[in-house]
């Protein structure tokens, strides 16, 4: 398991050098942001001063060798649009996504586990007809059009919710909702298709043959050996969800890093799009590892950097 989590850890930490390298380089061909600081009457004297205070005169290498070593401490310079620290506004920003990206797993979690798992028990009955649909329709909507009939439906017409803004209450709701739905979908359907394979398996009829509870049966035996894939996509929808909040919180005027990283786009403010781009890549290298390491519990036969017989 040690060796195995040190290789993992060697790869995550090319993974990350490679996502930096390449960030770095496309935001380099995106343009001159000094161009958007500086008015336009500003002289060319003023516009090579502003180049050297920060740093854009060096070479490409200098400056990428530069960033990295001040990324290894945490230090990812000053924004160039609010003139504050990259890693103090993420981090102003960063707990805001994360309240709704969490929220929209939990409700994704409440939905689709026990949802897919009632699909599998009660296989081509009516419940599981309306939940197939349910996924369906899920996975089929758009995530911008999902926002914006929740707005006009709840928020405008109905004014139950607030249409966007910050907030623990009302104002979660809708956004949380709008991130959730694809993901409560997939989710779904591989609890239904994992639980009925494991439940079509020799072991499971041999158990239900010895008089054992149909709930024991279900939920002891068949439930951790349908976990593992389960797992799997649990671990890559919440990534997905990090991810995903560029839309909802643009859609919501949600204060996180998503909205952030748009804004930082358009006003080329290079510093905060690539500490962003490491924050969320590292966020899910870490999360893709801790997966992984969780399969030994649901699978004993899982023996990482050994062969079993």
């Amino acid at each position: 398991m040690g060796t195995y989590i040190l290789k993992r850890l060697y790869h995550s930490v090319i993974v990350l050098f490679g996502i930096t390298l390449f960030v770095f380089l496309l935001l380099q061909c995106a343009g001159d942001p000094v161009r958007l600081l500086l008015p336009f009457d500003a002289t060319q004297q003023e516009y090579e001063d502003l180049r050297e205070e920060l740093g854009f005169n060096a070479p490409i290498h200098v400056q990428y060798w530069n960033f990295l070593k001040r990324a290894v401490k945490l230090d990812f310079g000053m924004s160039l649009r609010n003139h504050v620290p990259v890693f103090d506004l993420i981090k102003d920003y960063f707990k805001n996504t994360l309240l709704l990206a969490t929220t929209a797993f939990i409700i994704a979690l409440a939905v689709a586990v026990p949802g897919g798992i009632l699909s599998a028990i009660r296989r081509n009955s009516i419940l599981d007809f309306v939940i197939s649909i349910f996924v369906v329709i899920g996975q089929a909507m758009p995530l911008y059009w999902l926002g914006l009939m929740l707005v006009l439906v709840f928020a405008v017409a109905l004014g139950w919710f607030p249409s966007g803004g910050f907030g623990y209450g009302k104002p979660l709701v809708l956004p949380a909702i709008t991130l959730g739905v694809f993901s409560t979908s997939r989710i779904a359907r591989m609890a239904r298709s994992s639980m009925l394979e494991v439940l079509g398996q020799d072991y499971i009829r041999t158990a239900r043959s010895q008089g054992i509870k149909e709930t024991t049966v279900t939920f002891k035996y068949a439930l951790k050996a349908a976990a593992i894939p389960i797992v799997t996509l649990i671990g890559t929808e919440y990534c997905i969800l990090l991810e995903g909040t560029v839309v909802t919180e643009t859609i919501f005027s949600w204060p996180g890093v998503g909205r952030l990283v748009v804004q930082a786009c358009y006003a080329r403010d290079y510093p905060v799009v690539q500490a962003i781009v490491i924050v969320i890549t590292g966020i899910i290298v870490f999360l893709n590892l801790a997966v992984d390491v969780l399969y030994t519990y649901l699978d004993p036969r899982i023996k990482y950097g050994k062969v079993e017989e």
